[in-house]
């Protein structure tokens, strides 16, 4: 992933939308600081990951919200920045706990959804760094694609599926796997990655 820096940066002026009157109000004037504030943020479960005003309200985030924030005050600002949804293999290295749920269920790794932000020639993550729950970024995954800011939870969790059905259990690792044992590992997976938060 590349730093914030990657990013184009722009003045955040008065009328240009909602998140970016939420940014003024904190006396954020500019997008790339928006973007270190969002970063800084605690890592955490947010009570309602569909309301864009959430990570306000709360103080924290995850990927889902952190990234809806910044790519809606992207939009606003007319810049070619967007939320994109990541399918990645969780392995043993990357999050701790995770062998158990492979052996389990006979799975060389977990498909797990993230989603970071796209520009052009650069990917950014912004929950890069915190304590998430993953012993390091994700680089690699096995498929991406570019969505809306304000995608919702039900959305998201129909887009994975249609994934794994079309992409992921066609792949050679994947034969013989059915979709209801990768959505029981999915779960399990959700609960390491939940109680691998550092407080």
């Amino acid at each position: 992933m590349d730093k914030i820096s990657a990013f184009p940066d722009k003045p955040i002026p008065e009328g240009a939308g909602v998140v970016s009157e939420q940014f003024l109000r904190l006396g954020i004037k500019r997008f790339v600081d928006a973007c270190q504030y969002v970063h800084k943020l605690p890592y955490g479960y947010n009570s309602d990951s569909d309301d864009l005003m959430i990570l306000f309200k709360e103080k924290k985030g995850t990927c889902t919200t952190k990234h809806a924030v910044i790519a809606a005050l992207a939009e606003e600002l007319s810049l070619p920045i967007t939320k994109t949804i990541g399918i990645y293999p969780m392995t043993e290295e990357l999050v701790s706990g995770t062998n158990p749920i492979l052996d389990k269920y006979r799975l060389p790794y977990v498909p797990m959804l993230h989603c970071f932000l796209q520009g052009d020639h650069y990917r950014v993550d912004l929950t890069e760094g915190n304590r998430n729950g993953k012993n390091r970024s994700i680089e690699d995954f096995l498929y991406t694609e570019k969505v809306r800011a304000g995608i919702t939870k039900r959305e998201e969790y129909l887009l994975y599926r249609r994934v794994l059905k079309e992409v992921i259990l066609g792949r050679d690792e994947m034969k013989g796997v059915d979709l209801k044992t990768v959505l029981r590992a999915r779960e399990e997976g959700l609960n390491v990655l939940k109680s691998n938060l550092t407080p």
